[in-house]
Parts: structure tokens; sequence; C-alpha cells
């Protein structure tokens, strides 16, 4: 059984000062996903990012701290905090998932080169299979080290290509569903 962990959907990542981002329906697959899973009664887990920085979209004495309406979660999934882009530091996710039993993990949420990429090296390094749907994953146009800028599908792209292989396999949304129904 795969564990889905859903990464930083609060009403923060939709403020402006984020910039341009790609995959204008990567929320619409994860809550796709999300009712997938919800039917078959597998765990998910949401990751919600409490910031240490006033200036932040998910400082926590803000709105864009909240969890979106449609993201929080039901019944007996769990919410863990994080406070750094990765959702296995300076918490309890590992422990859960070993108590648990579950050694399987789907990633999805944003931003891909940010929180999604940390948890997916991390989960790969602590030895669990991890998934990394690229379709329930969104980023933001961003400059690289030499200002350069990149625009988010180049972001997004380069931070799966991190990724693929080594820490996790990269896949779609309907290919997982396909994989996990057979």
């Amino acid at each position: 059984m795969y564990a889905l962990i859903v990464i930083d959907q609060q009403k923060g990542i939709d403020h402006p000062k984020l910039g341009r981002r790609n995959n204008p329906n990567a929320e619409q697959i994860m809550l796709d996903l999300i009712a997938f899973w919800r039917n078959r009664n597998w765990p998910i887990i949401h990751i919600i990012h409490r910031s240490e920085e006033p200036d932040s979209v998910f400082w926590p004495e803000q709105d864009g701290f909240t969890l979106k309406e449609e993201f929080r979660p039901v019944g007996n999934e769990l919410l863990i905090e994080k406070s750094v882009p990765c959702a296995f530091t300076k918490n309890t996710l590992a422990d859960e998932l070993t108590k648990r039993s579950l050694h399987k993990l789907v990633i999805t949420g944003v931003a891909t080169n940010n929180s999604v990429e940390a948890t997916a090296r991390s989960a790969g390094n602590l030895g669990f299979e991890a998934f990394v749907v690229a379709d329930a994953c969104f980023t933001f146009e961003k400059p690289d080290y030499f200002g350069n800028a990149h625009s988010a599908d180049e972001v997004h792209a380069m931070s799966l290509a991190n990724i693929h292989g080594e820490y996790a396999a990269v896949i779609e949304s309907a290919a997982l569903k396909l994989l996990l129904t057979d």
C-alpha cells in the first residue's frame, strides 16, 4: 500500500508575489488522487509549512498559513507540520510512516524544486520507495545561480530530472493509477 503525501496546499501558495507558475491543473489532479486514495481507504498525509520567517506566504500569523478548504484532512488522515522544505525534517513524518508500516510513498504538491524535491530526496535516502507525480506538482519561474531567467516549466523539468531514478520515480498521474490498479 502507498501513502499519498500532499505538500503545502495552503492559501499562501496562491500569492502573486511568488510569480508565474506551471501546471495550472495540478490542484485538480491532486484532488483526483486524494479521491482515488479515499475511495480505497488508503493513507493520506497532508504536510503544512509553518514558516519561521514573517515575510513568508506561510507565516502562521496570517491567512496564507491555512490549508485550502478542499485540501483539509478528513477522518484519520494525518496533518504534519514542517518548518523547512523537507517534510521529513524536525517532525514525526518518518516515525508515523514506520509505525504504520508504510514504506511506499506517492508525493504531490508544491513547489517542485523546493519542498517536493527535498522530500523526495530524503524519502529515497531513508529507504522509502517513492513516486513523484509530475502533473500533480507545480513550481514558479526562477533565475538560476548566474541570474539567467527560467520559466516555471523549465524549473519543474529540471527538478524532476534531479530526483528521477536516484531518489524517486517520476510518473504521470494516469500511469500511476494504472500501476496501482493492476
